[in-house]
Order: C-alpha cells, then structure tokens, then sequence
C-alpha cells in the first residue's frame, strides 16, 4: 500500500494574550482563527481541526460555526472538529450542523468525537459526570445511524425517541465522515477499531513512539471486526512551533507553553513545574513536541509515520500568547516547506517499494 500522509493544524482558540493569562477578546480570536484558514489552504495545507471548549480561556465553543466562515474563503481543505464533545451535545443537531458545513464546503466536512478533555460542558448542558461513559457510547452509535441513514428510529437513555424521523440536511459525503478522538484510552482504541472508523490520538508528552502499542490494538481489533486494515486512518495530533531556526522556534514557545502547561497541571493535580529542561527534552528528536526549523519538524513527522503508520499528522498551534504573525508564519512554514519535504520522502519511499 503506498504510503501518505496528510498534514494540518489543530486548535482550541486560546484566548490569552501574555504568559501570564491575561485574557484575549474572543472576538478577535475567532477572526484570527478564519485568517489561520484561508492561509493554510493557501499553502496548501490539508486539514484544519477547532476542538470545541467552554472556558474563559479558550474561544471555540462553536467549532462548526467558525469553521462554516472559512468554507466560504477556501477551496480544498478539509474541516473539521478537533474534537466535538459529543457526550454532552446532541447528535442529531452535531450532524445537522456539520452537514451544513459540507454543503458550504462542497464535500470538505468531518466530525471528530471525543469525550473531551475538560468537562465544563457537563454541567453546562445539565449531564452528569456520573454518566460519562454511558453517554458517549450511546450518542456515538445514534451520530453513525445518522450518518447512515436518513431517516431514524432510535431509542436510548439520555435523549428522547426518533420515531421513524428524517435528519437534514444531508451531508455531502456519503457517509459524513466521523473520526474517534482520544488522549491515548485503550477502550477508546478498541471501539474505533471494531467499528472500522478512524482514530486521531493526542500525543502531548513521553515519546510517540510509546503509542504503537495502542495502535496494534486498533488495527487487530479492526481486523476482528472484518474491516480492511489497510484502509484505516490513523492522526495524531501534537504541540509545536515552527520558525526560520530551531532556536527561534523555541524560544517563541517555551515561555507561554511552559504558563498554559503549568495552569493544566495545577488544575488537574499534576506536577506544575514545568521547566525548559522538560521543554527541550521534549522537542527532542523522539519527543512529542514539534519544535524547530522546517527541516528538523519534517524529520521527527518523517519518523512518527513510520513508528506508528500514521495517515494524518496536526500540529497544534495553540498559544495565542505568541503574536499573531508569528503564528501564521509557522503555518506558513508547516505548508510550504515541511509538508513537501514529507511529502517528497514518502514519494521516493513508494517508489522504491
């Protein structure tokens, strides 16, 4: 099987404008969301991802929607959720909207579900946390019949009946494409393998590499299940910045990320001492954090396809301490110099095979 890989950006619209938090107006981070867009289908990037979160801190609440702004602005990149919380929306109006979106987009929409690292929005929308897991593998089954089909009969625990109803619009793929988004669950694993549907991994620490194991557990549960292995597809997504050298890209970096991991950590009872020391061993080679000049972020892409046979690689750049411009250079960068060298190698590679 010829051997490819698609390459994007990944993003949960922070919304702070220093280091130390201060907060950035939302509104002008939605613009500058739509700006990222349009550039990196310019550079001829592949695919775009908006994660869907309900904090101060972050302005994409509504991923469908900004994406839909940038539909208009753009001719082949593909759009997506990254990810939708699914286990406290409703499927029915998540299809409704990302349906909408395809049509906009002429065939350019997807859906990546997830249980969402964050669980603001469980309260938000009256769920319990008690009923996480149940939640999520119930709406996942109503989206892929939807997905499938147009009209439903369906009936479950946490939402009322489809009695023999229709869902429009219809998306324009056929079926709407729905990816399993997770931080590395091995239940999480099986399901989308069984279910023969892609899966998108967030790798934010420790080695990449590290993830193979969980990726057989994909590929042999998929084959249980009687899906075509080699047809599967398989992201990542993980931090990282690019500049004109590798200095200057970590540079950029570190003293925001180092803030915004610190606050995660504190948060969620982890170490919050995050140091450079662990930001350069990070950016390491065989690290999870894509720091540096094109050349060198080529490389370390170069090595995660062929330690997990990823199909799609996002490269998260979500630190919107750093300017704008600055940002909006390293897509640039990630478009116009690292994507056509992993390209080109992964070229040579299928033709010597």
């Amino acid at each position: 099987m010829a051997q490819t890989m698609e390459i994007g950006i990944s993003t949960f619209l922070e919304a702070t404008s220093s280091p130390a938090g201060t907060p950035k107006n939302h509104a002008e981070r939605l613009r500058e969301a739509v700006e990222e867009i349009v550039l990196a289908d310019q550079v001829g990037l592949d695919v775009y991802g908006i994660g869907e979160h309900h904090r101060p801190d972050y302005a994409g609440s509504a991923p469908a929607v900004i994406l839909a702004a940038a539909a208009a602005q753009t001719k082949h990149i593909r759009l997506t959720s990254a990810v939708t919380v699914l286990s406290s929306d409703d499927p029915v109006r998540v299809y409704q909207q990302f349906a909408t979106l395809d049509g906009l987009s002429n065939g350019r929409a997807e859906i990546m579900a997830g249980r969402g690292s964050f669980t603001e929005s469980f309260p938000l929308f009256g769920y319990s946390l008690e009923n996480y897991e149940e939640l999520f593998d119930e709406k996942l089954e109503l989206l892929l019949d939807i997905a499938r089909s147009e009209k439903i009969s369906w009936r479950g625990g946490h939402r009322p009946s489809i009695p023999n109803l229709g869902v429009y619009p219809r998306a324009v793929q056929d079926p709407l494409p729905v990816w399993i988004a997770t931080g590395g669950n091995a239940q999480s694993t099986i399901r989308a393998g069984l279910l023969g549907l892609p899966i998108a991994y967030a790798i934010i620490g420790g080695m990449p590499e590290s993830f193979a194991q969980l990726v057989d557990l994909y590929k042999k549960a998929a084959a249980q299940a009687g899906h075509d292995v080699t047809k599967l597809q398989i992201a990542t997504h993980s931090h990282g910045f690019i500049a004109d050298t590798k200095q200057a890209a970590g540079d950029l970096l570190f003293e925001p990320y180092q803030a915004q991991m610190s606050k995660i950590g504190r948060e969620r009872g982890w170490n919050s001492s995050f140091t450079r020391e662990n930001f350069d061993a990070g950016s390491g080679l065989r690290g999870a954090l894509y720091v540096g000049d094109p050349e060198y972020v080529a490389e370390k892409i170069l090595l995660l396809h062929r330690n997990l046979g990823v199909t799609r690689f996002f490269h998260h750049v979500d630190v919107s301490a750093i300017p704008h411009r600055e940002v909006l250079r390293s897509i640039e960068l990630l478009g116009t110099k690292v994507a056509p060298i992993v390209r080109r190698e992964l070229a040579k590679q299928n033709s010597q095979a």
